[in-house]
This record gives C-alpha cells, sequence and structure tokens, in this order.
C-alpha cells in the first residue's frame, strides 16, 4: 500500500488504540479533536481515535514486542509511535492555570490554542456550525474561556524553550460581528512575538473591514487561515447557517486581499469533504483558490462527539483520494506547497492527507 493511500484511509477510518497509553485522543475544542497524533515513516498525521466510527475501524494500534505497531485486521503493517508528553504541560502560570489550558500540542511540533473558547454562533441553532465542538472542551473544564495576551506569551516561551515548538496556530470563536476576533487575536500574536522569536498563523472569519488584514500583519502575524469550509450556498446554509450570511464572493474578496498583504502561499482555508458538497463542486472551488494562491486545506468530515453531526459517516477514502491527487496537481502546477507556508495547519500539515499527494514518501507497508 503506498502511504498516501494509507493515510487517507486512517483518517476516514479512524483507528482503535489497543495499547496503554496517558490519553486515546484529545476531546472537544478546535484542530484536531476526537483525534492522536500518530509518527510513522518520517511523518506525523492526526487520525480519528475517539469518534463513534473510529471504534468499527479496521485499523488498530497493537503491542509489538517493547513498542507499537499500526494493524489492519490483525495484520501488523509498520511500526508507529506517539508525540511524547511536553514538558510545558507540566508548568501553571502564576495564577494556578495549568499552561495546558492555554496552549496545546498539536501534532509533534505545533502549538496550538484557542484565545477565545467561546462563538457567538455556538448557542444560536440559526447560526452553530453543526460539526464545530468548540464549547466542548470549555464545558469539560479543558481550558479557560479567554487566554490573555500575557498568559499565551508565557506559555510560548516555555514551549519553545522546553519542547523546541516550531510555530504557533492561533484560533478564535467568532466573538462579534465586526472584526470576528482578528483584532484580539492580532493582540496575542504582538505579545508572543515580543518574548520568542515564532512563527504564528491566525484563524478567523472575514472581518467587515478588510483593512483590519494589515493590523494582524502588523502585529508579527506570518500566516492567516480564513475558513470557508463549503463552496455550495445550498450546503452552507444547511451545516454553516450563521457563516452562510457571508457570501462565497466576499470570502474570496478577503482572501484576494490576504494574499496581497500576506503572500502567496501564507493564506490557507480549510475544505471540508463529507458536508453534502459534490466533488466536483470541491474541486472547481480549490482551483478556484489556486489560481490567486490561496492553499486549500482539504480534509475529511471528522464527526465529533457530543456535535449534531457525531454520528455522521465520514467521507469514504474512494472519494477524498482522488479529490486529493486532482487538487495536489493543481498546486503543484501553481507553485503551492505546505512546506512554503511559515505557520499554521498547512505548515503542519497532519489533519490532512494532501501533504503527502504533494510529495510522497517512500515507505513500505506491509
Amino acid at each position: 500500500m503506498e502511504i498516501e493511500n494509507l493515510v487517507v484511509e486512517l483518517q476516514t477510518l479512524g483507528a482503535r488504540i489497543e495499547v496503554p497509553v496517558d490519553n486515546k485522543g484529545r476531546r472537544g475544542g478546535a484542530g484536531p479533536t476526537d483525534d492522536k497524533a500518530f509518527m510513522f515513516g518520517g511523518m506525523t498525521m492526526m487520525v480519528p481515535t475517539l469518534g463513534n466510527f473510529a471504534a468499527c475501524s479496521p485499523y488498530a494500534v497493537v503491542p509489538d514486542g517493547d513498542a507499537f505497531a499500526l494493524a489492519k485486521d490483525g495484520q501488523k503493517l509498520l511500526p508507529v509511535q506517539f508525540p511524547r508528553r511536553p514538558k510545558f504541560y507540566d508548568l501553571k502560570t502564576a495564577d494556578g492555570i495549568p499552561y495546558n489550558k492555554i496552549a496545546v500540542l498539536h501534532g509533534a511540533d505545533v502549538l496550538a490554542t484557542t484565545v477565545v473558547q467561546n462563538c457567538l454562533r455556538w448557542n444560536s441553532d440559526e447560526e452553530r456550525c453543526h460539526f464545530c465542538g468548540i464549547g466542548i472542551s470549555l464545558k469539560n473544564n479543558a481550558t479557560v474561556a479567554v487566554k490573555t495576551p500575557a498568559q499565551l506569551a508565557e506559555v510560548a516561551e516555555a514551549a519553545v524553550r522546553l519542547d523546541g515548538v516550531k510555530h504557533f496556530v492561533m484560533t478564535t470563536g467568532t466573538i462579534n460581528y465586526s472584526d470576528k476576533g482578528a483584532l484580539y487575536s492580532a493582540k496575542c500574536a504582538r505579545a508572543v512575538r515580543a518574548v520568542v522569536d515564532l512563527p504564528i498563523q491566525v484563524q478567523f472569519e472575514p472581518p467587515e473591514d478588510l483593512d483590519v488584514l494589515w493590523e494582524v500583519k502588523a502585529a508579527g502575524v506570518d500566516a492567516v487561515g480564513i475558513h470557508l469550509e463549503v463552496f455550495d450556498q445550498a450546503v452552507r446554509e444547511r451545516v454553516t447557517p450563521g457563516k452562510a450570511k457571508i457570501s462565497v464572493d466576499y470570502y474570496f474578496e478577503t482572501f484576494k486581499k490576504a494574499v496581497e498583504i500576506f503572500g502567496e502561499n501564507q493564506v490557507s482555508s480549510y475544505i471540508i469533504v463529507g458536508l453534502g458538497e459534490s466533488p466536483e463542486s470541491i474541486i472547481a472551488g480549490c482551483k478556484r483558490l489556486i489560481e490567486i494562491g490561496v492553499y486549500p486545506f482539504v480534509v475529511p468530515l471528522r464527526p465529533i462527539l457530543g456535535t449534531e453531526m457525531q454520528d455522521a459517516t465520514p467521507p469514504d477514502a474512494s472519494v477524498m483520494a482522488p479529490i486529493y491527487r486532482e487538487v495536489a496537481a493543481m498546486m503543484a502546477a501553481r507553485g503551492l506547497n505546505w512546506r512554503n507556508s511559515k505557520a499554521g495547519c498547512t505548515r503542519c500539515g497532519a489533519c490532512s492527507a494532501l501533504p503527502s499527494f504533494q510529495a510522497p514518501i517512500p515507505l513500505s507497508v506491509a
């Protein structure tokens, strides 16, 4: 089996953890929630481990002597490891807040935080994104509602010094209908850059005034993620009803402005496969993004426990693989590559199989 096909299957089917580990995945929040970082073949991939569908996966992590192996239907395929627990997790702020309630490790070397763990859309049936789990980790007391710039700077410095993190991803719930939280994220980024030289990506919805993007850049931010998720308006209105009020055209106006300010390959957008949009629509939308220098970060739907879509079925690998191949080919022709991203989800790449299709890694899989 080629490595890219293995990654696609793992991220669509998930995997069972049948070995003793400290935790079998991270519950709630943003980013790779209900997933666990798997390390194999010189790469790190986020694999669903907690969702209902993962419990039925043919893939499992099993004992292999004193180590672990990834197996499919009981047949061992290759050795697998998990990142060690970060040292900065053992620290607390002066007022007693554990550092890992302020920021956490994503993948192998990425610091990540949701600067405001609330979203004005979360408590509204007419606004909430049906796949989102932003409020779950707060409910579970795994984080704090608002991270201050000083707290984030303190944790970032420790994460770099103790664990060698390479870049920082800051996302946020949408906290208002004007700048959407971009300005508060910029304030946090400025505080971090004042104490440590760490590339930063911030993520937010399109602000009403696009000049806000200049202020984000001036704060020392290297890259931005502006997540459209879906191109098809009918699907947007059903699955992301609040965000669907912001037109696709305005998203693209924002993308163009962001590329002007941050540069090609430093602007990205999550595109989720499995919400009901056709592959043809997804590929056409990604083509439009690529043409203006935006990296379409294509991922399969990860049904998150506790959300309205927790029982949804992820897309099949036979759906994902052709989309990845087509998008990777278009990006190669345009000169976009995850390796050229300075920070963020595209630089990490662990939540998508797309980096594997851009630069396949030779690996022998049984």
